[in-house]
């Protein structure tokens, strides 16, 4: 269904809302005219996710000067791919119902997750241990390792798709879309991408970015993210 939110088309892609997700669109959309900080609070189970994307992607797509780019921080990993379930689910609404080419192509939203959960090394992504990952994928991918492992002419401590990332991955975006983690993996190999270093780059450039609260803290991401952010 198409929604008017106090003259911003949103549209919402079930056949039926609930009070609570209308008032709750309503106040978020005075949040962000304000723009500022806001705390909104639902009861569990009744839709504040899609009610969320909803109005955020609207308000996206129709006022793309004044937000460029949405950060959904969420804390496990089941919750996060449910995140980008519902984010697929109203692009897709978006493609079959809106009359604008832009609105139907032009977005791409994906998620961040460890290097456990991205990596596709044949031998590193076996390890079950997520520290035994960063750990071997750091020795693997230093500066200053690969650079001995180059003094040595070996490529035994190489990790074949982090080199052909640095070498290439910035010229190769993904393409418009929603990715959850299978389908990040999915396009890493079939590029011989490292799926972790190419979805940390796509931040820069993505709509919507969906990753753990962790990431806030992690200097290298929030970085990326306030970079992002501040241009808003």
């Amino acid at each position: 269904m198409k929604l008017d939110i106090d003259g911003l088309d949103v549209y919402f892609p079930y056949d039926y809302i609930y009070p609570e997700q209308y008032s709750y669109m309503c106040e978020l959309k005075k949040c962000l005219d304000a723009r500022g900080h806001g705390v909104l609070e639902m009861p569990s189970g009744t839709g504040k996710t899609i009610s969320l994307l909803a109005l955020i992607i609207a308000y996206q797509r129709q006022r793309p000067n004044d937000i460029s780019k949405l950060i959904y921080c969420s804390r496990t990993v089941p919750e996060i791919e449910k995140v980008i379930q519902e984010l697929r689910h109203l692009n897709d609404y978006y493609k079959k119902l809106s009359t604008s080419d832009r609105n139907k192509s032009n977005f791409l939203g994906l998620c961040l997750t460890s290097r456990k959960n991205l990596c596709i090394h044949p031998v590193v992504s076996r390890e079950k241990d997520g520290k035994s990952v960063d750990g071997k994928c750091f020795s693997l991918t230093a500066s200053h390792r690969r650079v001995a492992s180059d003094s040595d002419e070996s490529q035994s401590n190489e990790c074949s798709f982090y080199e052909n990332f640095e070498a290439k991955g910035r010229e190769v975006l993904l393409p418009n879309g929603v990715y959850n983690i299978d389908d990040l993996k999915g396009f890493g190999r079939s590029k011989g991408l490292c799926p972790y270093f190419l979805t940390r780059y796509a931040i820069t450039y993505a709509n919507v970015v969906v990753y753990s609260y962790y990431y806030l803290l992690d200097p290298k991401i929030a970085e990326i993210v306030s970079k992002e952010l501040s241009k808003n």
